[in-house]
Formats: structure tokens, C-alpha cells, sequence
């Protein structure tokens, strides 16, 4: 294990996966907006486990905090995982596109397309020398055309393709496109937000299924954690 960069850990599935990250004796850097989230965030990653656990509070989509981030997984040394989780949902609950307000959904774009390209731009040369791995979380509203969700989806369809021309430019870094599919977070009741979602996995429910992607180094491509715990159950 060396050092990983994951993006809005101080809740959800950010959270999750930078604890499991940590048991599994990863040093990490994590963000967030909110510096008391992540404060919160960072002391209950160190609790479990022994590496260096670096916070960092800050936006992803400025310039500044981006180079931050990877100059801290670089100095922390052996870097070779770039985790794009931080995410904007936009309006809630969410307009029709005909009425998606264009300056929210240049925001939008900013944070769930444009950020991450730019983490990954910084984190090239270190990810190649290492033989690392990017994954950028999406979300199947990438892919379905569902009513409500085309400022979120256009852009992590955009993260996608970005995700699908990556893998095959970059022979020497292994790219996943990740869908954890619906879960019990902040950001998917925000998105629902006159109704119960307690039926959701919550997101540690989630997080062994890219746990097993990292760990049994499976080829770049867009992966499903349900399919993939099926396929754990099953064997």
C-alpha cells in the first residue's frame, strides 16, 4: 500500500472508502469543503488505522487546492491512487432540463467533469512511474435517461468518456468508471428530498465492491458494486 487522494471524504461514500482505505494500511489525503466535516472526517479515518491521514478543507474546482492535494500525496511519497468522489448534485430537487439553470450547471460541470480531469492531469507523471490507478466515481443517471437528472448525468456521462479515452491512452495506469448505485447518503436524500430512503444501503455497504476492484487489479472499465457483489456472494 502507498498513498491514495480521495475527494469529499468527509462524509457518504468518500467517508467510507477512506476508512476502509485506512484499515487496509494506505496513507491517505482526503478534502473537503466543510473544514469541521472534515476534521470529523479525518480523526475517525486515523482511528482506524495506522497510517498518515493528511486533511486538507478546500473546493476541488480551484486550481490551488487541486495542486495542493496531489503535492501533499506526493511529498507523503509512493503515491498511486487518485479517487474522484467529491460530487455537486445541483438543484434539489432537480429541474427538467428545459429549465436547468445554465450558470448552475456550468458549476455542475466544474466540479463533477472538469476537477477531476484536472487531479488526474496533476497526478499523470506519479500514477505512470507507479503503475497507480485512477477511479472516478459516476452514478447510472450517466447512462439512463431519467427524468429530472440532466445536469448531474450529462456530467458524469462526461466523466465517463473522459474515464473510457484515459484507459485507453494511459497503458500504464488502470482507470475504473465506478457505480455504487443508490445508497442512504446526504446527497441522495438532497436529490429526493420528500422521500424515505432508508431502504438504501448505506455507503460501507458499497465500499467492498471497489475494495475488491484495488485489491484484485481488475482491467480498466466501468464497473457496477452490485455486480460485483454478486459476484462475491456467488463464489
Amino acid at each position: 500500500m502507498s498513498t491514495a487522494i480521495v475527494t469529499g471524504a468527509s462524509r457518504g461514500f468518500g467517508l467510507a472508502l477512506a476508512i476502509e482505505l485506512a484499515r487496509a494500511g494506505w496513507d491517505l489525503v482526503i478534502d473537503a469543503r466543510d473544514e469541521s466535516d472534515l476534521e470529523s472526517a479525518s480523526a475517525a479515518v486515523d482511528d482506524a488505522g495506522s497510517g498518515d491521514i493528511i486533511a486538507i478543507a478546500g473546493d476541488v474546482t480551484d486550481p490551488r487546492h487541486a495542486a495542493l492535494l496531489v503535492d501533499a500525496a506526493i511529498e507523503a511519497g509512493g503515491f498511486s491512487l487518485l479517487v474522484n468522489n467529491a460530487s455537486l448534485l445541483g438543484p434539489s430537487p432537480q429541474p427538467r432540463i428545459g429549465d436547468y439553470p445554465l450558470d448552475v450547471l456550468q458549476a455542475v460541470f466544474a466540479t463533477n467533469l472538469l476537477a477531476p480531469l484536472r487531479l488526474i492531469q496533476l497526478s499523470l507523471p506519479y500514477l505512470r512511474a507507479s503503475g497507480g490507478t485512477v477511479v472516478n466515481i459516476t452514478s447510472d443517471a450517466a447512462v439512463e435517461g431519467y427524468e429530472g437528472w440532466g445536469g448531474y448525468g450529462s456530467s458524469k456521462a462526461g466523466l465517463e468518456q473522459l474515464s473510457n479515452v484515459l484507459a485507453a491512452e494511459e497503458q500504464d495506469v488502470t482507470v475504473y468508471w465506478f457505480d455504487p448505485g443508490d445508497m442512504n447518503t446526504r446527497m441522495h436524500q438532497e436529490a429526493f428530498p420528500d422521500v424515505d430512503i432508508s431502504d438504501r444501503p448505506l455507503p460501507e455497504a458499497r465500499v467492498p465492491a471497489l475494495i475488491r476492484l484495488l485489491e484484485e487489479r481488475y482491467p480498466s472499465g466501468r464497473y457496477q458494486a452490485a455486480d460485483l457483489l454478486a459476484k462475491e456472494t456467488s463464489t
